[in-house]
């Protein structure tokens, strides 16, 4: 029997599909067009992890990295300055924590091209709590014109817990 005569005796429509590995469904999202950080950024940070660089935060999640970690508890800043401005009309953060109960605060700023201070985007606070609450993950549909530099500022513990800041993933679109 044909799959389409096996499918029309289900009580489901006819819907043509097919399962893509997630493999391939992310490297389509590439192509979608996340900026490649690596080659129109300069990254400023404050500390980082030797085991656990800046770059491996821009990198796909499927592609097995760990994500930035510092090296040092407290505050941390990641600052991106574009070699050219650029247009960003999608912000995506990842963060994780297996280990630990905390809160951690978030903020992201951007500055336009030829201005001062820098503009916040967003300011947010997330409770931790393995083994549940694990993982922060936000997607931001912004429309950023001229950014010469981003901003990621994250306190891993507002209670001063010595804690290291990590992401696990930035992207932008």
């Amino acid at each position: 029997m044909n799959s389409h005569r096996e499918l029309a005796s289900s009580k489901y429509k006819y819907m043509r599909k097919r399962i893509i590995p997630q493999e391939l469904e992310q490297s389509a999202t590439d192509r979608q067009g996340w900026l490649d950080l690596q080659q129109h950024a300069l990254v400023e940070v404050t500390s980082e992890h030797e085991a656990h660089p800046i770059e491996a935060a821009f990198k796909d999640a499927a592609q097995g990295e760990a994500g930035w970690k510092a090296s040092q508890p407290g505050k941390q800043t990641i600052r991106l300055l574009f070699d050219e401005p650029q247009t960003i009309t999608r912000i995506k953060v990842l963060f994780e924590e297996k280990d630990r109960e905390r809160t951690q605060e978030f903020v992201l700023r951007w500055l336009p091209e030829g201005e001062q201070p820098y503009r916040e985007i967003v300011r947010q606070q997330y409770n931790f709590s393995p083994p549940h609450a694990t993982t922060e993950l936000e997607e931001y549909a912004v429309e950023l014109h001229g950014v010469s530099a981003l901003e990621l500022s994250i306190t891993p513990d507002i209670g001063g817990g010595n804690v290291c800041a990590s992401l696990a993933q930035l992207r932008l679109r």
